[in-house]
């Protein structure tokens, strides 16, 4: 497997990480045994999760089960930011694999993992996918309201017929009431207005198009997006999403719209300078649509 034809990607059981990765040329995902062997067994300690797949690879081989010699070692990023080879198995083995756990914990991670997704989410994250090969996003303005709407019609045309269309509605969320529609034109004007050249100034900008909530759904999943396409012209730089934690970073969203220095503080420790990676971005997408579940 060729190391340009490989794609990453996080998908999120009972919120429980497993790691996969693309092969271009069988084309075909492989996914993390260790991450499988730990949702089936809920288990988030690795030891003890790798341990247990040791001792039941050795239990398979004296079976003479043909599931361990289908394992393939592909490096894949671990908690620590480093890539180490892992065993991975493609979709046939990780279905061979469940029927070795118990009928109760197997039976529903496989409703799961069987799943197509054919969602607004799931058909929208494709096209969010998508964009890192695209030269589209490199002609979407930065920073504006329009360059927002243009992030929404691109992830969300022919999904919702308001696609980049700004709201004429009043919506809120868990209690909280967005910016009233009557007054968003002009808010979105002064949102435009502020200036982006520091860290500080980039994150409040984020927080107040946040309150603002300009679409009738969609506003996180795009203004991510526009957030790091503002940190990478400014800053060269971009948010590494995968080292937030969906609480922590619904937490602070709360708090900003009162004090954007917390989300200041969440954001910086997470920034990276690899704004070209590939798997920087693609996880990006799958940690910004698992916000949102």
């Amino acid at each position: 497997m060729k190391k340009e034809q490989l794609k990453i990607s996080i998908r999120f059981f009972n919120d429980h990480e497993v790691r996969a990765i693309w092969d271009d040329e069988n084309s075909k995902w492989w996914f993390s045994v260790l991450d499988i062997v730990g949702v089936l067994n809920e288990e988030t300690d690795y030891t003890k999760v790798r341990n247990y797949w040791k001792y039941l690879k050795a239990k398979l081989k004296k079976e003479k089960n043909q599931l361990v010699s289908g394992t393939t070692q592909l490096k894949l990023t671990a908690a620590d930011g480093k890539k180490y080879k892992t065993d991975t198995l493609d979709s046939e083995g990780i279905i061979e694999l469940s029927k070795s756990f118990p009928n109760k914990k197997a039976a529903k991670f496989l409703d799961w993992f069987l799943y197509s997704d054919n969602s607004i989410d799931g058909q929208s994250k494709k096209k969010a996918y998508a964009l890192f090969e695209s030269s589209l996003i490199n002609e979407f303005e930065v920073g504006t309201t329009k360059g927002l709407q243009q992030i929404h019609a691109y992830l969300f045309g022919g999904l919702y017929d308001f696609a980049g269309q700004i709201r004429e509605k009043n919506i809120s969320k868990g209690g909280y009431r967005f910016m009233y529609a009557q007054y968003l034109k002009s808010t979105l004007n002064q949102i435009d207005a502020m200036p982006q050249i520091t860290l500080e100034e980039i994150i409040f900008k984020y927080a107040e198009m946040n309150k603002a909530h300009p679409f009738m759904e969609g506003n996180g999943r795009s203004t991510r997006i526009w957030l790091d396409m503002i940190l990478k012209k400014q800053l060269k730089k971009c948010v590494d999403w995968s080292k937030i934690k969906k609480e922590n970073y619904m937490n602070t969203m709360i708090i900003s719209t009162v004090d954007s220095s917390v989300l200041k503080q969440l954001i910086a420790a997470a920034l990276t300078k690899k704004i070209n990676d590939r798997e920087i971005f693609m996880k990006g997408i799958d940690y910004s649509y698992y916000y949102e579940e």
